[in-house]
């Protein structure tokens, strides 16, 4: 079995930024007086440091809350890993409808602070199921969720962010303010969160090819006729026909569900997550990547500023 990256004997905490300590992992209990199907709020609003979830007729609804831009920090990792877990084993939850809280930005992308976390990036490591690492087993949580997933993108994922995308059933986005992009190539690494693999699945070799390597922002209507997403709608029915979808299926006959996801089961892909682990520790262990990711931070990455054109401010970053 191959090392995790977070084992790799190539790496040193000397490779990364910066440290900081995240909160403890909490639980999410359904109030005892909650019928099935019915529960108004699985935890109280301060129950995640970087979440707002609630849950009714069947749907539960996960808010990303982690400003300023939504990035995917620690403390949103073993946030979305509690929240799912706890959900995969709620027979009354028949679907998970994530948005944000932020109407600019899903996920902005991995924190770009996140490597000198150690200890907590160990922790999450150690609990990780074997054969990914920290970043790919969220995507590989999602995708195997019993529930059915949808993303309702209203504004931008890039990395990570658009990585997590992918790894749901169903993602609708917005037509005017919506955008997805593998920016990895511009920091000097590849995707390595599961997106070469759940993108190549979702728009093929060539298309997969194009956007890792141009490490463009692709708007919705050219995601959606990539195959990225499922559909394009003006922002001003996004809600509206997400909630409708999430509400449909949710109403579905017992056993419904069920049937479909085992007719039409998440691929395996243990091989290529593999492979994509060792091209991301190869490249994030390079001098250029450490260089460009620091020198996207002091240009202003990481704020709602720099992130409104992350791909113009990372070109400009001397390699």
């Amino acid at each position: 079995m191959q090392t995790s990256v977070l084992h790799d004997p190539r790496y040193s905490q000397s490779a990364f930024l910066t440290i900081w300590a995240s909160p403890p992992t909490v639980s999410m209990h359904c109030k005892p007086t909650c019928p099935s199907g019915t529960t108004e709020n699985l935890v109280t609003n301060d129950a995640y440091s970087t979440l707002r979830v609630s849950s009714e007729h069947g749907v539960a609804r996960i808010v990303l809350d982690n400003p300023p831009v939504n990035a995917l920090g620690t403390a949103m990792m073993r946030d979305l890993r509690t929240v799912l877990t706890d959900l995969k084993d709620d027979p009354s939850v028949r679907v998970v409808v994530f948005s944000s809280a932020d109407p600019e930005f899903f996920i902005a992308h991995v924190d770009m602070h996140i490597g000198e976390e150690m200890d907590t990036l160990q922790e999450l490591a150690a609990s990780a199921p074997a054969d990914v690492n920290v970043f790919q087993a969220i995507g590989e949580l999602i995708r195997h969720q019993p529930q059915v997933t949808i993303v309702k993108l209203a504004g931008k994922a890039r990395g990570g962010g658009a990585e997590f995308v992918a790894a749901a059933d169903m993602a609708f986005g917005a037509v005017e303010t919506a955008g997805l992009g593998q920016i990895e190539a511009l920091m000097g690494i590849v995707p390595g969160g599961g997106g070469t693999q759940y993108l190549r699945n979702r728009v093929g070799r060539n298309r997969a090819l194009e956007v890792i390597l141009t490490a463009d922002l692709f708007d919705a209507r050219t995601a959606a006729s990539y195959g990225w997403i499922n559909r394009a709608l003006p922002a001003d029915e996004l809600d509206e026909y997400v909630d409708r979808v999430a509400r449909n299926i949710a109403a579905l006959p017992a056993g419904v569900i069920e049937a479909v996801k085992h007719s039409l089961p998440a691929d395996d892909f243990t091989a290529g997550l593999l492979r994509e682990n060792d091209a991301w520790t190869s490249t994030f262990s390079l001098p250029s990547a450490q260089h460009l990711i620091s020198g996207g931070l002091q240009a202003g990455a990481q704020t709602p500023a720099g992130e409104r054109d992350l791909e113009g401010l990372m070109r400009g970053v001397e390699h």
